[in-house]
């Protein structure tokens, strides 16, 4: 894979960001709306070793390599519920083939439970779409972001209960999707 695709993708992340999104909680079929303002910068180096330092991750170098935002954001729904958060997270890539690279997807700060975690990304450099699972506690969560052009991403949650082990996904308790302008 041309690692140009991979760097470019998190360089047209970088900015303000505005989306608009629908949430579809099945479980009690209930429909909301949420508009979130995004502000993304990438990781200064002490940022990336923080990041790997929380989840008790071996040192990587060079740190300037590996790719990583710190991500600011504050939503507000329909409903007037608001939540204001800052995280920092990184991208550790450990294999590709056939136009995709896959790795582990590391937080300082999950969003689901607030503390450190490593999740598993995929990265499709022909359609532009990074996708990212994590496995919370209770829920299973796979969060799309689809760059179609350097100023407009397309986002799809899907959040799974979490199954017993070995057993597939089978229960979805929340769809979202969501349209992100760059301001």
């Amino acid at each position: 894979m041309n690692d140009f695709i991979f760097e470019q993708f998190f360089a047209d992340c970088v900015g303000n960001w505005v989306s608009e999104r629908t949430y579809h909680y099945l479980t009690y079929q209930e429909v909301e709306r949420s508009h979130t303002e995004f502000q993304v910068q990438p990781l200064t180096k002490e940022q990336k070793q923080k990041v790997l330092t929380d989840n008790a991750y071996n040192s990587l170098e060079p740190l300037e390599k590996l790719l990583g935002f710190n991500l600011g954001f504050y939503t507000i729904s329909d409903k007037g519920e608001e939540v204001r958060q800052n995280l920092n997270l990184m991208f550790v890539p450990k294999t590709e083939r056939n136009g995709f690279l896959e790795g582990d997807y590391l937080r300082d700060r999950a969003y689901e439970e607030a503390r450190p975690m490593i999740s598993h990304f995929r990265f499709n450099c022909y359609s532009k779409e990074l996708l990212m699972t994590t496995n919370y506690t209770r829920v299973i969560s796979i969060d799309s972001i689809t760059l179609t052009k350097p100023d407009l991403r397309i986002r799809k949650i899907l959040n799974y209960q979490r199954p017993p082990q070995g057993e597939p996904l089978e229960t979805i308790l929340l769809v979202g999707f969501g349209v992100e302008q760059k301001q």
